[in-house]
């Protein structure tokens, strides 16, 4: 897939024949990609809404795994290697891969889970564990928990050992948290959030409160965290930037903390390296591992991105050459 002008991705998005991707760099490779992530900011990249525009023509996506078939003079890797990455061009046949954006898949992990795992759960583990420093019995309330970033922070809360509670509306949505290890869901449409969370926490409130929702749920989620707790700002998929009322960060003495994993990674490689490797340990602990909704050809990338805009995905949408 090829963009050659931003713009909807019904249109923007064109399936051809194009050039292999060159190293960029002594220290990258180029990989047969097996199966590449769908995230929500790939639309942003392709309508060119994104704080980054890469210069066109691009090939989309952000989150491949596949096999070394080419290596830069300085590069870790060598042919053969099954790589994960993160950056621009996963929704093609190769990807150009650098080494700082790219860990070894262990062998145990699938391609399907590698190609899922890294945006997500990272995301999730620096929130909940390198910004909020949430403690074993601390409480974390989740929104969105069905989606593809809520279900990685109930489980990263879980692995940190602290009592998650989960929002989501719907039979389905409810059941894909408590399946993923919430210990309580909140059912936003038919309960009061701030209701639940004080019965559900004898009153003291959330210590963290993990939002990539936004819109008309951030001020209950923020009139619900507790004493000292940590408000986590995600993104904003019901598509509205909320308005806080900040004297509720004031009276609780609460921080407000942003979150945006792309600049984390770039910036401290070092500690984003960590974070992926304890991640991969907890996959193979069991302690974590990615809710797929679907696997689709890549040949299907827009319908795939229909079923993301009708609001269906269950999880994470990986798609397979």
């Amino acid at each position: 897939w090829r963009v050659h002008e931003f713009g909807p991705y019904r249109d923007a998005l064109v399936w051809e024949d194009c050039p292999d991707p060159e190293l960029p760099s002594p220290d990258s490779s180029v990989i047969d990609v097996h199966a590449a992530g769908v995230n929500f900011p790939d639309i942003l990249f392709i309508q060119g809404e994104y704080q980054i525009k890469p210069p066109l023509p691009f090939v989309p996506g952000i989150e491949a795994v596949g096999t070394v078939v080419e290596v830069g003079s300085q590069s870790k890797y060598k042919i053969g290697d099954r790589i994960a990455t993160t950056g621009i061009g996963a929704f093609g046949e190769k990807m150009a891969a650098q080494d700082s954006m790219t860990f070894l898949v262990p062998p145990g992990m699938n391609n399907v889970d590698a190609a899922a795992i890294r945006i997500i759960y990272e995301t999730s583990y620096m929130a909940i564990k390198y910004k909020a420093q949430m403690q074993p019995g601390e409480v974390l309330l989740v929104h969105g928990g069905a989606g593809g970033v809520g279900t990685s922070a109930i489980q990263v809360g879980k692995a940190l050992g602290g009592m998650v509670i989960a929002t989501a509306t719907g039979e389905r949505d409810i059941k894909v948290c408590f399946d993923t290890g919430a210990d309580h869901v909140i059912d936003w449409q038919n309960e009061d959030i701030v209701t639940r969370v004080k019965e559900l926490t004898d009153g003291r409130g959330a210590d963290v409160i993990y939002d990539p929702v936004g819109g008309d749920l951030a001020e209950p989620a923020l009139r619900s965290i507790a004493r000292r707790g940590r408000y986590l700002v995600i993104g904003f998929a019901q598509g509205q930037i909320p308005a806080l009322p900040l004297n509720l960060a004031l009276l609780k003495g609460a921080s407000i903390v942003g979150v945006f994993w792309g600049d984390f990674a770039k910036r401290e490689p070092k500690a984003s390296a960590a974070a992926m490797a304890e991640l991969a340990q907890w996959y193979g602990q069991g302690k974590i591992k990615p809710v797929i909704d679907r696997t689709m050809p890549m040949a299907d990338l827009k319908d795939a991105y229909a079923h993301m805009g009708s609001r269906g995905v269950m999880g994470k949408l990986v798609m397979v050459n």
